[in-house]
């Protein structure tokens, strides 16, 4: 089944791809496809990455002091 491009910037892509690859331009197009399904595909959703953030910084302990706002104040150069 064939399809036609007709966007000019497309075009230009899927060439600039099967030339540094020297393939062929279906090809360029099947491992430009298959390649970014497979980065969606893998791709660790916002929420679970947070989430293993979140569970590191809670590892530490809490010191129980409270921030000096004067110091890191001073530190960003607010006055």
């Amino acid at each position: 089944m064939a399809f036609h491009v007709r966007d000019a910037e497309t075009d230009a892509l899927v060439r600039e791809l099967a030339a540094k690859h020297k393939i062929g331009l279906t090809e360029a197009v099947r491992m430009a496809v298959r390649n970014e399904l497979q980065r969606e595909q893998e791709a660790v959703p916002l929420k679970v990455r947070i989430a293993a953030l979140r569970a590191e910084v809670l590892k530490r302990p809490a010191t129980g002091l409270e921030a000096d706002k004067a110091f890191f104040d001073d530190l960003s150069g607010e006055p």
